[in-house]
C-alpha cells in the first residue's frame, strides 16, 4: 500500500477480503474512538478482492469493447442485472454502490454471484464498511437485523483478465463518521469515496479501466478536488495507456445536503440546462478537459441517468448523474438503458450506461 497526501492507493489483492467484526461495527456506530483509528485498524479498506479469472477459451478481446458503467444501487437484483448485462453483450462492467454481506441485498456476496452468472472475473474495493444497516427506507424495511458483513464498495467485472488491479482512496475524512448533525441520515461508516482501476490488455495495447464513485453529500468544488485526485493517480498508476473512467459522479450541480427539493425544482426551473449538461456548474468537467479526458462520443448527449425507486423516489426532475470519459480511445454507440428486468422490475435509481471503445 502506497500513502501519500490525502488520497490512498491500494494494490494488494487477496481471493477473499477478512471480516469486520459485529462488535467492532457495533462500537462504530455508538461513534466510539476516531474515524482514523477505525479506517487503519479495518483491513479489508486496505485489500482488494481479486480472486482470478475463470478458466475461458477468450482470453484475447477483439479489437472493440462493450464496456458499462452502471451504479446498481446495492445490487439487490443479481440475476435480473446478469440479464441486462448479457443483453447487450458488455465485455467489462464498471459497478458502484454494490454490497457484501448486507441485510438490505438478501446478506448476499453480489459481486461473487454475480461474476459466477456471467462467467467473468472480477474485482471489489470497500469504499466504506457500514456499521449500520443504511438510508431511513432500508433502516425501517429491515429494522432488527443485523449485516453479516457490512461491506460497500465499486467493483469491475471482465470477460477477460483483469491485469493491475488497484484502488484509489479519494479521501478519508471520516465525513460520513464525523456527522453529528444527521446531515447524510445518520449512517455511520467507515472509508471514503474511491475507485477501482483495472487493466486488459488487447491485440493493440493496454487499456486502463476506471470504476468510480464521487461524493453525493457535498458540493460542487469538493467533488472537483476528488476527481482531480482521481486523475493524478491514474497518471501515477499509467501515464501512457488508453483510459475509460465510468461511474456515478453525482453530477448534480447543486450543493446536498443544503438544498432541499423545492428549491432544487425551483432552480432546475429557471437553469434546465444544469440537468442535461451540469458541466458549466461542475468543475471536474473542465479538470477533465485540460488532462485530455472527453465526455464526447462516449455519452448520450442530454440523457437523465436517475429513475425513481418503487417507492416514488428520487422524484423528477432526473439529473444526469453517471458519466464515461475516455482517454487517447475511440468511442462508438453510447447508450442509456433503463435498469429494468424483463418483468418491469425496478433494478435500481440509475440507468445502465454502455459503450464501444477500441
Amino acid at each position: 500500500m502506497t500513502r501519500r497526501s490525502g488520497p490512498v492507493l491500494v494494490e494488494e489483492t487477496i481471493d477473499h477480503l477478512p471480516s469486520v467484526s459485529i462488535e467492532d461495527r457495533r462500537r462504530v456506530s455508538d461513534r466510539i474512538g476516531t474515524h482514523a483509528d477505525w479506517l487503519e485498524a479495518f483491513r479489508c479498506l486496505h485489500l482488494i478482492e481479486a480472486p482470478g479469472h475463470p478458466v475461458s477459451s477468450q482470453d484475447a478481446p477483439s479489437s472493440s469493447l462493450r464496456i458499462a458503467a452502471w451504479n446498481v444501487e446495492r445490487l439487490k437484483h443479481v440475476e435480473e442485472v446478469a440479464e441486462v448485462v448479457r443483453a447487450a453483450n458488455a465485455d467489462v462492467v464498471l459497478l458502484s454502490e454494490v454490497d457484501v454481506g448486507c441485510a438490505r441485498s438478501g446478506q448476499r456476496h453480489t459481486v461473487s454471484e454475480l461474476a459466477g452468472e456471467l462467467g467473468y472475473g472480477y474485482a471489489f474495493g470497500v469504499e466504506f464498511v457500514e456499521a449500520g444497516l443504511g438510508d431511513i427506507r432500508e433502516r425501517t424495511a429491515h429494522a432488527g437485523e443485523t449485516n453479516a458483513e457490512g461491506l460497500h464498495g465499486n467493483a469491475i467485472l471482465s470477460r477477460y483478465p483483469l491485469q493491475r488491479v488497484a484502488m484509489a482512496r479519494l479521501d478519508t475524512d471520516g465525513a460520513w463518521f464525523d456527522d453529528p448533525d444527521g446531515l447524510r441520515g445518520d449512517q455511520p461508516r467507515v472509508g471514503g469515496r474511491m475507485a477501482l482501476l483495472a487493466q486488459v490488455e488487447g491485440p493493440s495495447g493496454t487499456l486502463t479501466v476506471v470504476s468510480v464513485h464521487l461524493e453525493s453529500h457535498t458540493d460542487p468544488r469538493h467533488r472537483a478536488e476528488q476527481f482531480e485526485r482521481l486523475l493524478d493517480m491514474i497518471d501515477s498508476y499509467d501515464a501512457f495507456s488508453p483510459v475509460l473512467i465510468g461511474g456515478d459522479l453525482n453530477t448534480s450541480s447543486l450543493s446536498v445536503p443544503g438544498t432541499t427539493h423545492e428549491e432544487r425544482r425551483a432552480t432546475v426551473l429557471a437553469e434546465p440546462a444544469r440537468l442535461s449538461d451540469p458541466a458549466p456548474w461542475e468543475p471536474l468537467f473542465a479538470l477533465a478537459a485540460a488532462r485530455r479526458y472527453t465526455v464526447d462520443g462516449c455519452n448520450v448527449p442530454g440523457a437523465a441517468t436517475q429513475r425513481s425507486r418503487p417507492d416514488g423516489t428520487p422524484q423528477p426532475p432526473f439529473s444526469k448523474l453517471d458519466w464515461f470519459l475516455s482517454r487517447g480511445l475511440t468511442t462508438a454507440a453510447p447508450a442509456v438503458l433503463e435498469a429494468l428486468s424483463q418483468d418491469g422490475t425496478i433494478l435500481s435509481d440509475h440507468e445502465a450506461l454502455f459503450v464501444s471503445v477500441r
